[in-house]
């Protein structure tokens, strides 16, 4: 761990920059990265990095040869030309410590209606410690927190002894191909921190993810005489049930589970968008519906869209009209592994001394119910895949928020940990 001397000259750094990390924070707010809108941010990524004497690669996913690997995943409603990645990197001359990348994502979910936010979702609103908007907890503090606990070191005219490379990703909240992309790039470290809004823990495990969407056919009637029709809606309404109780039987199963044995009904299933019919005086010919279900990561992707696939056969074979109209089932999106961090790695050694050195406390561990990006770190690569971050409330909610206090403390725990991680040379 950092040494008491080099401790007190990061946080003094930390605390010397915080009011411009809230600011670069409240910047990061502002931009309504949604799936398809996140290149201004990137772009705007792209400079401030620059700026602060990094090499900068922004490229898109259509410059990398994602679909060669067996691990990409559908990618959803926009091509892969306009899906913008950056990658900052800071190279030590002659290397003596330990490579590190640092990885978050910008893209954010959906802000849903705007009347039912307090506060503007793109405001940045700062009330009474805590910063208000979409993305703000989820994972912009993450992102705000690595970039100046790198800058800390700076000011404290320090610069890592080993190659960085901070990342900022689109996709996590839909595919993870933004994660992935950097690897097939040839991005590669000997440990890579997520800085995702953990607070203050280490995730230990994660699920897996699966979207699909459902797609069922009726037949259409004037509502008058709806019962020599048929209704695709409620057609619908009935595989999402038969899904909702095989999520029941998956979760007793997981009883058994080693990781998640402990964990209220850790499979995770959402009937999440919902489309169909064309007149409301008609019975439906049509209904779409996009789902997200959870595999833990003793389970195989194949292994769990072949249980999601069989459950909705089984449940059209009890509909007569089903039976002889099969619904059809379409993956796109997720489909993505759970991950196991191992315990006792040099990497999650170092990051809880200085998780302990700030905090005065030990790194508890986590575990999740939903999916982030280490599996490819961790799983696919070797690269042990740390997940720790700021605290904040309101994840994919109304009035999303981070607390700034935490994110000053997370924001010295992680410079610590570079410190500890790759060494320290003087600028």
């Amino acid at each position: 761990m950092p040494d008491a001397a080099l401790l007190a000259r990061l946080a003094a750094a930390v605390e010397a920059n915080f009011e411009a990390e809230v600011a670069f924070l409240a910047d990061l707010v502002r931009f309504p990265s949604t799936r398809g809108n996140e290149a201004p941010l990137q772009d705007w990524m792209a400079r401030q990095m620059a700026a602060r004497g990094y090499g900068v690669d922004r490229y898109t996913l259509a410059d990398v040869p994602l679909p060669a690997h067996p691990k990409a995943s559908p990618m959803v409603d926009v091509g892969p030309q306009n899906s913008v990645q950056v990658v900052a990197t800071l190279r030590a001359p002659n290397p003596t410590g330990r490579s590190l990348i640092l990885q978050g994502h910008i893209d954010v979910v959906p802000e849903g209606p705007v009347e039912m936010w307090t506060y503007p979702p793109y405001s940045a609103t700062i009330k009474d410690g805590w910063m208000y908007g979409r993305g703000a907890h989820d994972m912009k503090s993450g992102v705000a927190a690595m970039v100046f606990a790198m800058d800390a070191l700076k000011a404290a005219g320090l610069a890592p002894a080993a190659d960085v490379h901070v990342q900022t990703v689109t996709e996590e909240e839909s595919t993870g191909n933004g994660a992935l992309s950097t690897l097939v790039r040839g991005y590669r470290a000997e440990a890579a921190l997520i800085t995702e809004p953990t607070g203050g823990t280490i995730t230990r495990a994660h699920t897996g993810t699966l979207w699909f969407r459902i797609k069922v056919r009726g037949v259409p009637v004037h509502v008058m005489e709806a019962q020599i029709g048929t209704n695709a809606i409620l057609s619908a309404y009935h595989l999402i049930q038969a899904l909702q109780a095989h999520t029941v039987r998956l979760n007793e199963a997981a009883k058994s589970d080693a990781l998640y044995k402990d964990i209220d009904s850790p499979i995770k299933f959402n009937p999440g968008i919902i489309r169909g019919g064309d007149w409301a005086s008609s019975t439906p010919a049509w209904c779409e519906v996009d789902c997200r279900i959870g595999l833990l990561p003793s389970m195989e992707v194949a292994e769990a869209q072949a249980g999601v696939e069989r459950c909705i056969a089984e449940a059209a074979k009890g509909d007569n009209f089903l039976a002889n109209n099969p619904p059809t089932v379409e993956w796109h999106g997720f489909l993505a592994d759970g991950y196991m961090l191992e315990p006792g790695t040099e990497a999650e050694k170092v990051l809880a001394a200085a998780h302990a050195q700030v905090f005065g406390a030990e790194l508890p561990a986590r575990i999740s119910t939903a999916v982030n990006d280490t599996r490819f770190y961790g799983r696919y690569f070797g690269i042990p895949g740390l997940c720790y971050g700021p605290k904040g409330e309101g994840a994919h909610a109304f009035d999303e928020r981070t607390n700034l206090e935490q994110l000053r403390k997370t924001t010295l725990s992680i410079a610590a940990f570079i410190a500890d991680w790759c060494g320290t040379r003087p600028l």
